[in-house]
């Protein structure tokens, strides 16, 4: 009898954040702290970061506006019930917010391919995305061991395929195990692509 299974998955979590987070607010409020985060405003354009992002200059988002704190109390649970679905044994210890930061990626803005080192589960919860702002690109994590494989079929089963594009809407968050490679494609709007990204570690 021939069998054939599928082994070794890479989960993906999307799910709305629901009606307590106010995206409008939200909105506001990540223009606001973009405006006065000099520090942040300076490390974009040393970096050639396009667009804003707090990931190196803010670590206290929760502490800053209220409704980053709510936030932080949805992920929480979004968090832990990821984990539960991934089976992973916490021997007694918590998955905790590590990092939280802003992303404003204008026009033309990118963000290149990445894996979030040190993380358990990395994620992001999206607050602006007009049309013809990019998906997020998701990268198969065994793929720079196939080196001499050929390419999968277009129609490929979803399981089977090397990438993956995930178009979220507004209120949504996504959540990943933090190994995995993705990617946000240029921005095609003429209206900023608003995010708030974090990770969550093992402590």
């Amino acid at each position: 009898m021939t069998q054939i299974r599928s082994l070794f998955a890479t989960r993906l979590y999307h799910a709305a954040l629901g009606d307590a987070i106010n995206t409008d607010e939200m909105e506001t409020s990540c223009y606001s702290i973009a405006e006065d985060d000099e520090a942040g405003q300076e490390w974009c354009e040393e970096n050639g970061y396009p667009g804003y992002t707090s990931y190196a200059s803010l670590t206290d988002l929760g502490w800053r506006f209220p409704i980053f704190a709510d936030l932080i109390k949805q992920l929480d649970a979004h968090v832990a019930a990821f984990a539960e679905d991934l089976q992973l044994d916490l021997d007694g210890r918590e998955l905790k917010l590590e990092d939280i930061w802003i992303n404003i990626l204008p026009e033309g803005g990118i963000h290149t391919g990445h894996i979030h080192p040190h993380s358990v589960i990395s994620g992001t919860t999206y607050v602006a995305m007009p049309d013809g702002a990019s998906a997020v690109k998701f990268e198969d994590p065994r793929l720079p061991m196939m080196m001499a494989a050929p390419g999968r079929v277009k129609d490929a089963r979803e399981e089977l395929r090397t990438f993956h594009y995930v178009a979220p809407a507004v209120g949504d968050v996504l959540l990943w195990e933090s190994f995995v490679r993705h990617e946000v494609p240029m921005n095609m709007s003429e209206d900023d692509r608003i995010s708030v990204s974090f990770n969550y570690a093992w402590t």
